[in-house]
């Protein structure tokens, strides 16, 4: 009998994850294993691409044994963090240098540099992208001028995103990159079937070193038998945050999700038509099939549970990430603490790479509570900046589905319907960037007919409805946005 089980790889930032789905999107079993960091100076964020791939291939092993076989499964699916960097050598199939994460600021001197020299507006006009480092193209320049081996290798090198070096391994040298993936490293134009001379040419990039562009939903090849007991047809590719806008079913135009994971990121469907911001917000592939694209407007917070992870493990001020809802409850307000994470930078629509984190407003009856509860307050307050460019992208959002496992946090939930004056949806799985992938996997071996058919892969909401008074609303707005001012007025 034929399988009708989906595998699903879900390669994050600080772990990896293996799934199996039933065709009504039940999850049947899951494995999962941390992924190393490595902080090599100041800025600099890697990590070991053999261990991603031994650490990901051991979880869809597990996963593949509570199932009772690969003869179960139809498809596998891969979503990834996006923006990361790996090399490799095509010849021995190994990484010839860490990997470098979609965190790192390494490239922020080469970014001001094409900055400085007019690139932005061409860039913005042809990939959707600013110029900041998070994006892949200069990370790929930084391996060539910095990794002797990545010269010397030739026409043996391969660059690719975490989906490329997942399918090279799981397939034995297939060298494939999706449509979502490539359109954040820009090298990729919105609207181009393929790698850009003018942009290779820009970063210095050779095109042989990349891989084949293909769509998001469609089998572009089989797993090696060998590895996990069948020929299972590869047949959906996404990055993460383009996975979970599927996954959260924003399939039709205006529809928007946000994902809260290690940083946050924010997506409206925008359908066949060219995203153009000119609020600073990125325009991004959201999915292709038969070659066709779908496309979103983007904003990206770079840090949102990496926050509570910090508050936890380098602070000390919570014990574990549940007890911020805890703190958060205890105070009746911030006690006049604001709390600008910007331990990573700012993203949209700001683009400041050099900002770092500040913490006002301290005084002798600030508590640990007040701390905490400001610091949970500017993930709101960050998304209602975003929210504003989005309006005036014309893309003025209706309402706000959440996932991702921060969006756990009920305290949250409300305090975003509360600030965006929004409604506010987080389904039942909050994981739905896994979900995405398996609905794309599932439409690609024809499982479903389509995304849509394939929206009965679900569960029930939960939906948070805005209670905050305009003026307690407008008081906490107004000292965001001007110590955010302040703060950004001082990095000029």
């Amino acid at each position: 009998m034929k399988g009708e089980h989906i595998l699903v790889l879900d390669e994050g930032t600080t772990s990896t994850r293996a799934i199996v789905y039933a065709p009504d999107g039940k999850i049947l079993h899951v494995a999962q294993a941390e992924l190393t960091q490595y902080y090599p100076e100041p800025g600099h964020v890697e990590h070991d691409a053999s261990e991603i791939w031994d650490k990901t291939l051991a979880c869809a092993r597990e996963v593949i044994g509570k199932l009772g076989g690969a003869d179960r499964i139809a498809a596998l699916g891969i979503t990834n963090q996006r923006e990361t960097v790996v090399a490799w050598d095509r010849s021995t199939g190994e990484p010839i240098t860490r990997a470098i994460v979609w965190q790192d600021r390494r490239t922020a001197a080469h970014c001001a540099q094409l900055r400085e020299a007019g690139h932005e507006e061409m860039l913005q006009t042809r990939t959707g992208l600013v110029i900041d480092p998070y994006f892949s193209g200069t990370k790929m320049r930084w391996i060539l001028d910095n990794v002797p081996e990545a010269r010397s290798l030739g026409d043996r090198l391969a660059l690719g995103t975490a989906e490329s070096w997942l399918v090279w391994k799981l397939t034995g040298g297939l060298h494939v990159s999706d449509a979502s993936n490539a359109s954040r490293t820009q090298l990729l134009a919105l609207d181009g079937p393929d790698w850009d001379d003018d942009l290779l040419a820009l970063f210095g990039v050779p095109r042989e070193a990349l891989p084949k562009v293909v769509d998001t939903a469609g089998t572009v090849g089989t797993c090696d038998a060998a590895l996990l007991g069948a020929a299972i047809p590869i047949s959906g590719l996404a990055g993460d945050q383009q996975s979970a806008t599927i996954g959260q079913h924003c399939l039709a135009i205006g529809e928007t999700k946000a994902t809260f994971g290690t940083g946050a990121f924010i997506l409206t469907n925008m359908g066949p038509v060219l995203p153009r911001s000119s609020h600073r917000l990125l325009g991004t592939v959201l999915c292709q099939q038969d070659g066709k694209r779908t496309y979103a407007l983007e904003g990206s917070i770079f840090v949102a549970g990496s926050l509570i992870k910090w508050l936890r493990d380098e602070l000390g001020v919570i014990r574990t990430a549940a007890e911020s809802e805890e703190l958060a409850r205890a105070v009746p307000d911030n006690g006049g603490v604001l709390f600008l994470p910007a331990l990573a930078g700012l993203g949209a629509p700001h683009w400041k790479p050099d900002a770092t984190g500040v913490v006002t407003g301290l005084t002798q009856g600030t508590s640990r509570a007040h701390i905490v509860r400001a610091a949970m307050e500017s993930l709101a307050h960050q998304c209602h900046d975003l929210q504003a460019a989005f309006a005036a992208d014309g893309a003025d959002w209706k309402m706000l589905r959440i996932d991702g496992g921060m969006s756990a946090n009920n305290w949250m939930a409300q305090d975003l319907a509360d600030i965006l004056a929004l409604p506010v949806e987080r389904p039942a799985d909050t994981e739905t960037t896994a979900l995405g992938a398996a609905m794309l996997a599932g439409v690609g071996v024809g499982l479903h007919a389509s995304l849509e058919d394939a929206m009965t892969m679900g569960g029930v909401l939960t939906r948070f409805i805005p209670s905050m008074g305009e003026a307690t609303r407008s008081a906490r707005i107004g000292p965001w946005q001007s110590g955010l001012r302040r703060h950004i007025d001082g990095l000029a």
